[in-house]
């Protein structure tokens, strides 16, 4: 099998319709949000989220995203206390995922949630949006990829990995955030950060007026995706704050500082070169994946600012970076 793929911006109403019906058989599409690219399935039918863990390769006990339509939508599922409501108004439609309590009886399938009594939500922009509410139930939807690799940003890095598994892949160009979405969770007057991603933290917290309380060390439970400590890894080992290069190795950096060795990289990938921190998130996992497919023995990475959306850049590295199982 390969996968059939219909570009968006050419046949929206084909990819909607067709879409439409290959979830109502149970089966995932493929399908471009502005964060990455998902891989989406009926989020109330089991045989459909199993069809997603196995397509993924991806544990049971790693929860799903649930994707909704908009916020009447979403309170079907699940129930808002005032914070949650305040950044759902503030960040909604956007790259922010909420952990909330599931309605009793709310239809979304527990395999979904990992069997936890909360569910992640999310407002994607955009076709994604209009593809569920055609649909008419929620999505969930994890990143479009094997398991643990660098997550999707086009439509060919979801074909070149998954595409003999998948019966459709939508194809609506780059994304254009780049990385995941934020993951917080409210509880009382307190906000934690589960995953940095396209929301900064700090934006959250000019919102709330009080700092987000981030994780100290590798989490201990799983309450969101994301929060595994390898993930988000291309083949080649990666090289955290390179301030050289060496033979046989790709370079990522930022910004056009001198790096010792250069001359001798594989080959070179600049995130940004006036050093953009959203141009940077938007190219992360594109190069990732390029710098993979140079044939690298490892990938060094300049040192990336730990503010705005660098948070969510060294999250993904620093997983990247980690010790393989």
């Amino acid at each position: 099998m390969t996968a059939e793929i219909i570009d968006i911006r050419t046949d929206r109403n084909d990819a909607l319709d067709q879409a439409c019906a290959v979830l109502s058989r149970g089966f995932p599409v493929a399908i471009p949000t502005e964060t990455v690219y998902g891989l989406a399935a009926d989020a109330t039918n089991p045989s459909a989220i199993t069809r997603i863990y196995e397509t993924k390769g991806r544990p049971r006990f790693n929860p799903l995203i649930c994707h909704m339509a908009d916020v009447a939508m979403a309170e079907r599922y699940a129930s808002f206390d005032p914070i949650s409501r305040r950044l759902a108004e503030a960040f909604w439609p956007g790259p922010l995922t909420l952990i909330l309590p599931l309605i009793p009886e709310s239809g979304i399938h527990p395999l979904a949630t990992a069997g936890l009594d909360t569910v992640g939500i999310r407002l994607p922009l955009g076709f994604a949006a209009d593809l569920i509410r055609a649909f008419g139930k929620p999505l969930a939807a994890p990143s479009a990829n094997t398991s643990g690799k660098v997550s999707p940003t086009s439509a060919g890095h979801v074909a070149g990995d998954l595409g003999s598994k998948l019966k459709l892949i939508l194809d609506g160009g780059a994304s254009s955030v780049g990385v995941e979405s934020t993951i917080v969770r409210v509880e009382g007057e307190t906000v934690r950060l589960l995953r940095p991603g396209g929301v900064a933290a700090e934006e959250i917290e000019a919102l709330i007026g009080r700092a987000v309380i981030r994780p100290e060390g590798p989490a201990a439970i799983i309450e969101a995706p994301g929060m595994l400590a390898s993930h988000y890894a291309p083949s080649a080992a990666v090289r955290l704050n390179a301030t050289h290069v060496a033979p046989g190795e790709a370079l990522i950096r930022l910004g056009s500082d001198p790096i010792e060795g250069i001359e001798q990289a594989k080959a070179v990938f600049d995130l940004s070169p006036s050093g953009d921190l959203a141009e940077a998130a938007a190219n992360l996992f594109d190069y990732l994946k390029k710098a993979d497919a140079v044939g690298a023995t490892r990938i060094a990475v300049t040192a990336i600012p730990d503010t705005g959306l660098g948070e969510a850049i060294n999250d993904r590295l620093v997983r990247a970076a980690a010790p393989r199982e």
